[in-house]
């Protein structure tokens, strides 16, 4: 077999492989959009393409008396947003200090971070309610934010860390000659440097609380208080075989912060700004 078919075979096999990935991502999704706009509410009788489409869904999810979807998207905002914040500037504080700075217990507190990864979050799970619990925090949104917050700690700082170390520990140098002090070489040199792998951190946390459905059911139980996930679950749940549809328009309206987020972020997210710090 001559190399010029042996490339021919190994395109066309990364092609096919392209394809039926797109074709398993792209499907449901399709199922989804078509579910949202089929008129009636059966799971059963509505197809992908509905013949009579409709927004009635979208409709009754913003101005219906019965719906809370309004509710819970804003429950879901607040929480995403304020996670999102206090993930980036707490974790970039902890990965700085042990990306910068020797002290005692530093390569244990990295073995720490590490270890906690590799256990399930589900493990935690009654800890952290008998903790909210005990703290008043059971049922509040800054119970839940508290968890979020804390939880992704570990695995956000050891990436940002690992970040941090390419940064040329001669910037810092060359700002504390100028006068700079601690904080001056964090917010003046490292922060502006570190922007890629802070809109990664920023956009995951962003992310969780509208994907996320176990912690919230275990923390939150006022309905005033759901957010989107555990809202919609409930939603159809509760009158199950009936919302389908309106279940999936609610779904689909998860994904604009989320996209809008990531809009916002990508051309930090694709920039190499670490080699253009070092290159000047």
């Amino acid at each position: 077999m001559g190399m010029k078919t042996r490339s021919r075979i190994e395109v066309s096999l990364i092609y096919l492989v392209i394809a039926i990935m797109t074709v398993v991502i792209i499907y449901p999704l399709l199922w989804t959009v078509g579910l949202s706009l089929n008129p009636g509410t059966s799971l059963y009788s509505a197809t992908l393409i509905p013949e009579n489409w409709s927004f009635v869904h979208y409709k009754w999810l913003f101005t219906s008396p019965d719906s809370d979807y309004l509710l819970w998207y804003k429950n879901s905002l607040i929480v995403a947003f304020v996670n999102s914040v206090c993930s980036v500037f707490l974790t970039s504080l902890i990965a700085f200090a042990f990306s910068r700075y020797q002290f005692i217990g530093r390569k244990y507190g990295l073995y720490s971070f590490l270890l906690l990864q590799m256990f399930p979050s589900l493990m935690s799970m009654v800890a952290i309610y008998i903790l909210l619990n005990t703290l008043g925090l059971l049922d509040t949104l800054a119970g839940l934010m508290l968890v979020y917050i804390g939880g992704q700690i570990p695995f956000n700082a050891w990436l940002v860390k690992g970040y941090f170390d390419t940064i040329p520990r001669e910037l810092d140098e060359a700002a504390r000659i100028d006068g700079a002090g601690h904080f001056g070489v964090f917010f003046r040199i490292i922060l502006p440097l570190a922007k890629p792998i802070l809109a990664v951190v920023a956009l995951f946390n962003f992310m969780a609380p509208f994907t996320d459905f176990l912690l919230p059911n275990i923390v939150i139980r006022s309905p005033e208080k759901y957010t989107l996930a555990l809202g919609l679950f409930n939603f159809i749940n509760n009158q199950f075989a009936n919302n389908f549809t309106r279940f999936a328009a609610g779904s689909i309206l998860v994904a604009v912060p989320i996209a809008l987020v990531f809009l916002f972020l990508q051309r930090y997210l694709i920039s190499g700004l670490t080699t253009g710090g070092t290159k000047g």
